[in-house]
């Protein structure tokens, strides 16, 4: 029986919502403070996953501007029924302190492709919030914040029944559920199998100690009993398992009545996981007293599904059309992408901070084969960044592209970014000296500690081409003015810096390379970028 390698989505993939409509299934990851918002991906066979939609992509409808990191979309939930997809997700405002502005809405389309309506706002109670559609109701299903110090701060998980005519909340808020021993209760979501609700949330926190809870009822308002076995998945017990996080799960049924469960984990190098969060599969079995389990016993996450037989017939006969071994090869499955700008859009791999590529100085327009990126703020604004990254999916890869850059003076800068948020990031810039004119320099901000290494002069006119070469936790910064010779840029530097652990406050993204310039003068200066080249290895 063919195999399904974990993790199915690489590198910064987080918090997966699964739902199968037909032979299709669909995964949303968070994307945090990442533009657009919510990725979708899309498979046939569970093991080969293709871009499917970024729902939030409206500038109007989303407003990320001034958003702190690691806040911005947290967790959606994906569902579907009556032939309509139902999006369910959380704006995190605020998380300092005890408190956080949590507001969560909901998005509709017919089509995963769109179009999407306006959000809905629902409440702000608490975050990960998931819709369950039970028969002829709906409810909203989501954890609950407690500020107060004398309190548990991940309080319970609250449902309250959706007027979808009215695009509301209605009724009484009912608290189903105040988590397990464990704790830190969060990522509720709901299922009925055999005259069960099945409550599945994560808990322990996002860290290392991550695992699946899974709770039942006959009634939807409770009372709720845990599982004996609890948690159903944790790779707590192992510290040195490769899979580590494993958490935040839930569940898929395969037309012939297979069961699977999607769920975050990472795979840390030396105990950093500069991957970030990415998203595993797990077979599942239902147990002789109605709980479900995964199907190669204990609680360890597998680094391989077996994939059933109905899976296994479409890949075969897609196989014969090339289709999914083009989509998934390409698209997810190795990461590989050689953009030449050629396009009139930029292609879904490349993210951008807060706000949409058009707000953020990208233009495909002005010179054609070009990326032309207006000089915007410093990469340690959270405003009007100009730059633009895609996700790092292997422990190593070269990364390379060609500028054509001419800065006026140090305030002018532009180039190559290894990026996990504006506190942290490793910048292989091009930029200007007093004396030694146009120069290559390396800027290392971690945690805020900047340091600049020496500049090294460049011929004043000429692209000249940036590269990154990482190899798990090293990276090294070259630049070449013909494309052929290469020669390094400063020391080697330590990429376990641009990972979940390293930074201060909240690490739930993970590490990205992109491109981008800075104008702090005002001056209206721009970079033009020919191409960008992103090579797993």
């Amino acid at each position: 029986m063919a195999q399904i390698q974990n993790p199915i989505l690489k590198g910064f993939n987080p918090d997966p919502s699964i739902v199968r409509v037909g032979e299709e299934y669909y995964i949303a990851v968070s994307t945090f403070e990442w533009f657009p918002g919510i990725t979708v991906y899309r498979s046939r066979n569970l093991r080969d996953w293709e871009f499917a939609a970024a729902p939030l992509n409206d500038d109007q409808k989303l407003d990320l501007r001034g958003i702190d990191t690691a806040c911005g979309i947290w967790a959606p939930n994906l569902t579907y029924d009556n032939g309509r997809f139902y999006l369910i997700y959380t704006i995190v405002y605020t998380n300092r302190s005890r408190f956080k502005d949590t507001h969560n809405f909901l998005v509709t389309a017919e089509h995963i492709e769109g179009p999407w309506s306006d959000p809905v706002f629902l409440n702000c109670s608490g975050f990960d919030p998931s819709l369950f559609h039970d028969g002829d109701r709906k409810w909203l299903v989501n954890m609950t914040i407690d500020h107060r110090m004398d309190r548990a701060r991940f309080s319970g998980v609250d449902i309250q029944e959706y007027d979808e005519m009215g695009n509301c909340l209605k009724g009484p808020v009912y608290r189903i559920f105040r988590g397990s021993p464990i704790g830190k209760t969060e990522g509720p979501n709901m299922m009925k199998r055999g005259g069960y609700y099945y409550l599945i949330c994560a808990e322990g926190g996002t860290e290392f100690g991550h695992c699946v809870t899974v709770a039942r009822s006959r009634n939807i308002t409770g009372p709720y009993e845990v599982d004996p076995q609890n948690p159903m998945l944790t790779s707590k017990a192992d510290d040195d398992y490769p899979i580590q996080r494993a958490g935040h799960g839930q569940l898929v049924q395969t037309a012939d009545g297979s069961w699977y469960m999607a769920h975050l984990c990472s795979r840390p190098v030396d105990g950093c996981s500069i991957l970030g969060r990415e998203t595993a599969l797990q077979n599942i079995r239902w147990t002789e007293d109605g709980w479900f389990c995964l199907a190669g016993g204990g609680r360890l996450p597998f680094g391989e599904a077996k994939m059933d037989a109905e899976l296994e017939l479409l890949t075969k006969a897609e196989n014969a059309s090339d289709k999914v071994e083009k989509q998934g090869t390409v698209l997810c499955a190795s990461g590989n992408m050689a953009e030449d700008f050629n396009s009139p859009s930029l292609p879904w791999q490349f993210l951008t901070l807060r706000e949409s590529a058009a707000h953020c100085g990208l233009d495909l327009n002005s010179r054609p084969g070009w990326l032309r990126i207006h000089g915007g703020n410093s990469l340690s604004s959270k405003y009007r960044q100009a730059f633009t990254a895609r996700r790092q999916q292997a422990f190593s890869y070269d990364a390379v592209t060609k500028v054509d850059f001419c800065p006026g003076d140090y305030h002018h800068m532009a180039g190559l970014v290894c990026y996990y948020n504006y506190d942290n990031y490793f910048y292989l810039k091009i930029t200007r000296d007093e004396e030694l004119g146009r120069c290559i320099q390396i800027t290392s901000v971690i945690n805020r500690e900047v340091e600049d290494s020496p500049c090294v002069s460049v011929p004043d006119k000429g692209d000249l081409y940036l590269k990154a070469k990482v190899r798990r936790g090293e990276l090294t910064f070259f630049y070449s003015t013909d494309g052929e010779n290469y020669e390094a840029a400063g020391n080697v530097l330590d990429m376990h810096g641009l990972s979940d652990e390293r930074v201060n406050g909240n690490g739930f993204a993970g590490a990205m390379v992109g491109i981008g310039c800075q104008d702090l003068q005002g001056n209206g200066v721009w970079a033009d970028f020919d191409w960008f080249l992103y090579e797993e290895i």
